[in-house]
């Protein structure tokens, strides 16, 4: 094995925190290693101008990272997992799954302290349609805007008075200490988040044993078995990013796994949410079942409108 490794990683403020914490950790296990960053751009950072469900949804912010993995330009790439496909390319696999941060979103604003307080019509800025349909589910008057760029960016539009609140993942605000006038965290347990979201995900070629063997001391176990939950639920709705998909697990008693999970109309007129619990054992299985209750429940024919083609 060499004596350097290459960590690839998209270039903006978080995914280079992410990156040089993974980066920190891996140098406590291999001291005499030569550890680099390889900072690449991929779809989703050049093409700000139009929504995520426009320009592909499905791994915008990873195909030239694990492109560069493959070539062998970089040993391994640190994601944040909820930007990262159910279907691996082959030859690449997770490797391990550190310790999650916080899982929920979050309301920023200026002047309002939580989405009851906002006016009439306010302007909410994001991009997800995840976030838009649970959203309008409890204030259909909101006007939905999107919201692209990395962190700074958008609190900087929020600062700017572009928006009258925004919403983001709790777990960016915390890992870079930022901050706004007023931040509301949003239970999971009323408003959900994505697959995986505040979990990272380290990537490397499944030929890569030696490597793969020191990423397993990062691995964590109880965020793995709730992750491999939250992506069964996903890949069994084939969710991308243009469709309202959101799901959130956690463990509970001596072996079990509770799991809830939402499939919602964009205009959050229609929302399909169920839960259930499982053994931790088969954690993918039960969020598989999960998604095949909702499925049963009207998620089909909500499906077919949301991909007519398909």
């Amino acid at each position: 094995m060499s004596k350097s490794l290459t960590i690839a990683t998209r270039g903006s403020r978080l995914a280079i925190w992410q990156a040089e914490h993974i980066k920190s950790r891996l140098q406590q296990l291999c001291p005499d290693k030569d550890i680099s960053l390889n900072m690449i751009k991929t779809t989703g950072d050049v093409i700000l101008d139009a929504p995520l469900s426009r320009i592909g949804g499905k791994g915008v912010f990873v195909k030239e990272i694990e492109e560069a993995l493959l070539r062998g330009k970089a040993d391994l790439a640190v994601h944040s997992i909820k930007d990262v496909p159910t279907d691996l390319p082959d030859g690449l696999t997770l490797a391990c799954i550190p310790a999650r941060e916080e899982c929920a979103d979050c309301l920023l604003s200026v002047d309002y302290r939580a989405i009851h307080e906002l006016p009439q019509n306010a302007r909410v800025g994001t991009s997800s349609l995840r976030r838009q349909a649970q959203l309008l589910a409890q204030r259909p008057d909101l006007r939905i805007a999107d919201l692209r760029g990395n962190v700074d960016t958008r609190l900087r539009k929020l600062r700017d008075n572009k928006y009258d609140a925004i919403v983001l993942a709790s777990a960016g605000i915390k890992r870079l200490r930022l901050s706004a006038p007023h931040i509301c965290r949003l239970d999971p347990e009323h408003f959900l988040p994505a697959a995986g979201q505040g979990a990272l995900g380290i990537e490397c070629r499944k030929e890569d044993s030696a490597l793969r063997e020191i990423l397993l001391a990062l691995d964590d176990a109880p965020t793995r078995v709730c992750v491999e939950a939250e992506r069964a639920f996903l890949a069994a709705l084939e969710g991308g990013c243009q469709a309202p998909i959101a799901v959130h697990a956690r463990l509970c008693g001596q072996d079990g796994l509770l799991i809830d999970g939402l499939l919602a109309g964009m205009d959050g007129s229609v929302v399909l949410r169920e839960r259930l619990i499982g053994p931790a054992s088969h954690a993918a299985e039960t969020g598989f079942r999960l998604a095949e209750t909702l499925l049963d429940m009207g998620g089909r024919a909500l499906l077919k409108k949301i991909y007519p083609q398909q």
